[in-house]
């Protein structure tokens, strides 16, 4: 067993369940962490690929999370409910 395998959380039978629990934050955190393992070069291929995988899905569920949020902001913004910024505002 390699010790990139041991260092990487990249268990092919992590479940889009669990995933699915995750914030955006916290994805896009491991989605981070996955390509920063592949581009360092240290993977097996057979863990390269589970990462890769994982990657997929962390990556539709960052898409889905950032549509939803979008789709609110259509919304409110449609509304009337938002205020344009300014640096004042900070």
């Amino acid at each position: 067993m390699s010790a990139a395998k041991n260092q990487t959380p990249l268990n092919s039978n992590d479940s889009a369940n669990e995933i699915g629990s995750m914030s955006y934050e916290q994805a896009f955190k491991a989605l981070e962490q996955i390509v920063a393992s592949m581009e360092s070069g240290q993977l097996s291929l057979e863990d390269s690929l589970a990462a890769y995988s994982r990657g997929n899905i962390l990556l539709e569920h960052c898409q889905k999370s950032l549509a939803a949020v979008e789709q609110q902001v259509k919304i409110l913004n449609e509304r009337q409910q938002l205020t344009p910024f300014s640096q004042g505002d900070e």
